[in-house]
């Protein structure tokens, strides 16, 4: 009896341990956070828009709406019920997505060869806190993963026009599938970059049946204005991991730091065009291509904060399945590299690195050190290669600051590993950086004294 239902309650012991996990981790939300804030930006864009009022608000603060028009419409039934249901019914739906897209990710892996089981596991322990940012923020970012992925299914079967029409409508969930764009036109072709340009023109033009055209066109003006405004305040934020951030952060907002983003924004786009030129050696391109583009999106856009992160799991999955098939220096790389992006957090870097205090760029040294944590970005932020340092930001003023030492964090994204080595010639056996960890160390260890802490 027991033999013949075993086949058939098999295919329900990933759905019912995703539901008690995420009930449990619902539990841990709902006990340190009375709303989900992001899915609260929505549910009040969704009922400004069923009023017919502006999206696009300055008082909003940091929780400004940016996200086009045509998203706010969408969100409409969300704004019906009350906040409470509302929550709980995003919280489900996300879940739901978070098990869908990673079911996706792994069937469309080109010839897998680890055990499913293990790889599912690997990349959930390696994104695992991207996703509970994801939902204790009641975040989008899953819903677009399972909208790009379902585009990347379509290419993979030659069905190139449904590929565009879904890269189109992920656009309407967040910009970011722009990105997209110049792959499909050259992948897939004029006609399928033409279809997806169709979609978003659509998608712009929709929402004027509920605004009506030129109070639609004045909230299109509001969200290009939202999100130019809010792109240099959110710089300096500490989850924010992009280029532009990079630069900003090492060594201060200003026309260099944004000269440099953008070289180094060229030169990822360069590594993806020499991986698309070298696509004929594989088999089965398509995977690798949409896996770094993914992992390049939160980089490119000047607010890619860290947890969008988790829609590059299809190249977490390429990495751990590919692992052992590459040389032991880059095994060691990746390993390295997967620590940097998913394992630098408070619980394991510890509290002298964690609040390591912001450094100054008054001095002789400090201009030396500044220079030096330069370079180590141009070595890690090669192709697939990122390491975000201790440093927020780089301004003048002495070590203390009113007694105060600003919290900043020690995490890199370095998904491939990038020539790790480059970082220990550079930096050496007496590098500063082991000055400056002993400098927070003592200065954090002062001010814990000085507060009876």
């Amino acid at each position: 009896m027991l033999s013949a239902l075993r086949p058939l309650t098999r295919p329900l012991i990933w759905p019912l341990f995703v539901a008690v996990l995420a009930s449990a981790l619902w539990l841990g939300i709902r006990s340190k956070r009375a709303t989900l804030v992001d899915f609260e930006v929505y549910r009040t864009a969704a009922a400004r828009a069923l009023d017919q009022a502006p999206l696009y608000r300055p008082e909003d603060g940091h929780y400004q709406f940016k996200y086009w028009p045509i998203f706010a419409v969408a969100m409409a039934p969300f704004a019906l019920p009350t906040r409470a249901i509302a929550s709980v019914l995003w919280y489900a739906l996300s879940v739901a997505l978070l098990y869908l897209f990673l079911r996706q990710s792994l069937r469309l892996l080109p010839d897998r060869r680890v055990r499913a089981g293990l790889l599912v596991v690997l990349v959930v322990l390696c994104t695992g806190k991207f996703w509970v940012k994801e939902l204790a923020f009641g975040q989008t970012n899953v819903l677009l993963a399972v909208v790009l992925t379902g585009a990347l299914a379509a290419a993979e079967r030659g069905r190139w026009r449904v590929a565009a029409v879904l890269i189109g409508i992920a656009t309407f969930v967040k910009p970011y599938a722009l990105l997209l764009f110049p792959w499909l036109a050259v992948a897939g072709g004029l006609e399928s970059a033409a279809i997806a340009g169709g979609v978003v023109v659509a998608g712009l033009i929709a929402p004027a049946i509920v605004y009506g055209w030129h109070a639609n066109l004045t909230e299109v003006a509001g969200w290009y204005r939202t999100v130019t405004d809010t792109t240099a305040p959110n710089l300096l934020n500490a989850e924010n991991i992009s280029f532009a951030t990079m630069w900003a952060k090492w060594i201060g907002p200003g026309a260099l730091a944004s000269r440099l983003a953008l070289a180094t924004d060229v030169a990822a786009l360069g590594l993806f065009a020499v991986v698309f030129a070298l696509r004929r050696r594989a088999s089965r391109p398509l995977y690798l291509e949409f896996g770094l583009l993914m992992l390049l999106v939160p980089m490119l856009s000047p607010q890619g904060w860290d947890y969008v992160l988790l829609i590059a799991a299809p190249a977490f999955f390429l990495l751990f399945d590919r692992w052992l098939s590459v040389s032991v220096a880059w095994k060691v790389a990746i390993v390295v590299a997967v620590f940097l992006v998913s394992f630098t957090i408070f619980d394991v870097v510890g509290r002298a690195a964690w609040f390591c205090r912001k450094i100054s760029q008054r001095g002789k040294s400090k201009r030396t050190l500044a220079a030096t944590f330069a370079r180590c970005a141009v070595t890690l932020h090669a192709p697939l290669a990122i390491h975000r340092g201790c440093i927020q930001s780089i301004r003048s003023g002495s070590w203390r600051s009113g007694g105060n030492y600003d919290r900043c964090r020690l995490e890199g994204l370095a998904p491939c590993g990038f020539l790790c080595g480059g970082l220990l010639r550079e930096l050496g056996p007496r590098s500063r950086i082991s000055s400056v960890a002993q400098i927070c160390r003592g200065r954090h260890h002062a001010d814990q004294t000085n507060t009876g802490s």
